[in-house]
């Protein structure tokens, strides 16, 4: 397998994306938005298992210069102005994916995102704004709506929840819900019972902050990642 840096830039802001390519010329691309940590080697792994899937994937930068948190308080700073500038956040994110169509060997006619937590809303975002892809899957995502595109939301959309994330209410869900089905879009919410935030990360243990480490949710998910992106392929 071959991996390597990538940049691409907003503005004056320079951006560094991950890349790993499957033992193929020619293969579908995934965009991985990271957590609000940054673009740190878990979203890395995850690039890499995706091009053992057989896919370019490509772990995306949404900070600037690949920079990474290392405490609770440095990861809210990196987030926080991205969450309450939503426009900012879905034109990082629309570069990262016009670089990602330039990479040798993607086939343009296939692309997906998938995120985790700060990532799931990036990519949920990446729908909202009409991106003409084939779909989002977010992993225990931030949930709140924003505005969505005049053209609507072309990419069908899979969510991976945690039935007890305590970063996205009940009421959160509801309203993600009724925003999907308002604006007519082919979407899937599948929630893991006794699940909380970031299921899917080995690392997460921290009850006060509400984040622990799921085995069975963590493969599900997976599965239903690669199950849906059999049907949208």
């Amino acid at each position: 397998m071959e991996t390597e840096e990538i940049n691409y830039s907003v503005g004056n802001q320079n951006f560094q994306a991950y890349v790993a390519y499957p033992a193929k010329e020619k293969a579908p691309l995934i965009l991985i938005a990271h957590t609000w940590a940054g673009r740190d080697d878990f979203v890395q792994l995850k690039a890499r298992e995706l091009a053992e899937e057989g896919f370019i994937a490509m772990a995306v930068d949404m900070y600037g210069d690949a920079r990474v948190g290392s405490t609770t308080e440095e990861n809210q700073s990196m987030m926080t102005p991205l969450v309450e500038d939503r426009e900012k956040l879905k034109s990082v994110i629309i570069a990262a994916l016009e670089r990602g169509k330039e990479i040798e060997g993607v086939d343009s006619s296939k692309i997906a995102a998938i995120g985790y937590c700060f990532g799931g809303l990036v990519v949920l975002d990446l729908a909202r704004s009409g991106s003409d892809i084939n779909g989002v899957v977010s992993f225990h995502g931030l949930l709140m709506g924003s505005d969505i595109s005049q053209s609507g939301i072309n990419a069908k959309v899979l969510v991976l929840h945690g039935e007890r994330d305590p970063m996205v209410p009940l009421e959160m869900v509801d309203e993600f819900q009724k925003e999907m089905t308002e604006a007519g879009a082919d979407w899937q919410l599948h929630s893991y019972g006794n699940a909380y935030h970031a299921f899917t990360n080995p690392s997460a243990n921290d009850p006060e902050l509400g984040t622990q480490y799921n085995l069975n949710a963590d493969k599900r998910s997976w599965q239903s990642m690669k199950n849906f992106f059999s049907e949208i392929f």
